[in-house]
């Protein structure tokens, strides 16, 4: 047994740093539910925090040396420098220390029955939807998303079954450490440059976590850049999907009810399984149901199950998620933060019916933005109105010398401020009824949504 698998066989008390991530919050749910003691730290206070503090885990805010004293064990997401005082402190003081992506590769190798789903975009809806149906189907399965599902008040669950349902990331290389019996690609683009150098490196990289698969391969067959991933694999069966013919698992006799609300026909080699009622909007989410059902299928859910449980995923937390009205005007928030992304949601916003889309946007990481300004600035100017914030950087600091403002002019029209009160402020002064406000970045912008939706009357 590793040591790892020693230390969390017996209850013991646990620092995560960065513990308010969205990766690591589903770790907290498991661990909490495996009787760990739990307690850790994180810079930026949100809802993820509040919750975990709601189950009882001690959260300071900040990270100082004397926070981890005591621990048997020190988790850390792959977002902390090396020069973080506690993970300094924690190697004087000798305690174990591991980044969270070795951690959940410990748990993956505890099931029989694991599902990755790794892709450029669109693994934290596939992962949600494969949880509300195998959840539905009594199925009982651990799952670690990286987005909240509300069936499970959370992104993460301690099931009692061999099935375990896993988002897997491609961020420097995190992935490799999983143990997938399935593993699922459902799109690989070119991100994480500043990590793989080249769109060829990263396709060598989603080659590599295929190639883990125990069992099963499930992948999008529309894709071309999936397509040269597959190139090589042996001894694993290859489940293909997608809307292009040749595919195994597709969807015909689609009908599209209204722009939340799809009907289809679940086929898989020829052969009608069944009808799935879809509600959630977007071409790109017809394939991520099919990516869903497959997976399910590939642990011993039934066409029939599939029937039941998939109309009742209205998407993953910060997934097009509807936050409300004020005075007419509908916000939302939307966790969108490459180009393919962005244009995905974008372009379903504004078949939406509404009066104006405006894209509340938070550009993340300087590199990102670098590599790809030109792309952002294309899937920008898509909707009528672009408000910005400042670059949130994340884990890197400004060597590659880019602002917003080198975004900005770009896309004709934009503005940009320094603080989510003024972007706030600015848009539901010019806002109208009828118009769609949506929040978009996998930093904190969705701090910004809830300002605008305080702000009862125009400035």
């Amino acid at each position: 047994m590793t040591e790892l698998g020693k230390l969390l066989e017996q209850k013991r008390r646990i620092h995560l740093i960065g513990i308010g991530g969205s990766g690591m919050f589903p770790l907290v749910q498991i661990l909490h539910g495996m009787g760990h003691q739990l307690q850790g730290s994180d810079n930026n206070p949100g809802d993820t925090i509040d919750t975990e503090r709601e189950m009882g885990v001690t959260v300071f805010m900040g990270h100082k040396a004397h926070q981890v004293e005591g621990a048997d064990l020190v988790i850390y997401s792959a977002a902390i420098m090396k020069d973080n005082p506690e993970l300094v402190a924690a190697g004087e003081q000798g305690i174990p220390v591991f980044e969270r992506s070795v951690v959940l590769g410990w748990l993956t190798r505890q099931y029989s029955s694991c599902i990755c789903v790794a892709g450029t975009h669109g693994k934290t809806t596939v992962t949600a939807m494969l949880t509300q149906i195998l959840v539905g189907a009594k199925l009982d399965p651990t799952v670690v998303i990286g987005g909240k599902l509300p069936l499970i008040h959370g992104s993460g669950r301690a099931g009692n079954s061999e099935i375990m349902a896993v988002e897997a990331c491609e961020f420097v290389d995190t992935f490799l450490h999983l143990s997938p019996d399935i593993a699922v690609i459902l799109n690989v683009d070119a991100d994480h440059l500043d990590y793989f150098g080249t769109l060829e490196n990263v396709i060598k990289s989603f080659h590599k976590f295929a190639d883990l698969a125990t069992r099963t391969v499930i992948y999008n067959g529309d894709d071309a850049n999936t397509r040269k991933v597959m190139e090589g694999l042996a001894g694993k069966e290859l489940i293909s999907f997608g809307l292009e013919e040749g595919n195994d698992y597709t969807a015909q006799n689609i009908r599209v009810l209204d722009p939340t609300h799809t009907l289809f026909d679940l086929v898989y080699k020829g052969k009608t399984l069944t009808e799935i009622k879809l509600c959630v909007p977007g071409r790109h989410n017809l394939l991520n149901a099919l990516a869903a059902c497959a997976s399910a299928m590939a642990v011993g859910a039934t066409p029939e199950q599939l029937a039941n449980t998939v109309p009742g995923f209205g998407g993953a937390g910060r997934r097009f998620e509807i936050l409300g009205k004020v005075r007419g005007i509908t916000i939302a928030d939307d966790y969108a933060h490459h180009p393919a992304e962005l244009t995905a949601t974008l372009n379903v916003a504004t078949q939406m019916g509404y009066n104006k889309v405006w894209a509340v946007f938070q550009p993340f990481t300087y590199s990102r933005t670098k590599l790809l300004l030109d792309d952002f600035a294309q899937a920008l100017k898509i909707p009528q109105r672009v408000v910005m914030s400042e670059i949130m950087g994340g884990r890197e600091h400004n060597t590659w010398n880019i602002y917003t403002r080198d975004l900005a002019e770009k896309v004709p029209g934009s503005v940009w401020f320094e603080t989510f009160e003024e972007i706030a402020d600015y848009v539901m002064a010019h806002a109208q009824p009828g118009d769609l406000v949506l929040t978009l970045g996998c930093g904190d912008v969705y701090k910004c949504a809830k300002m605008m939706l305080k702000k009862q009357h125009r400035q």
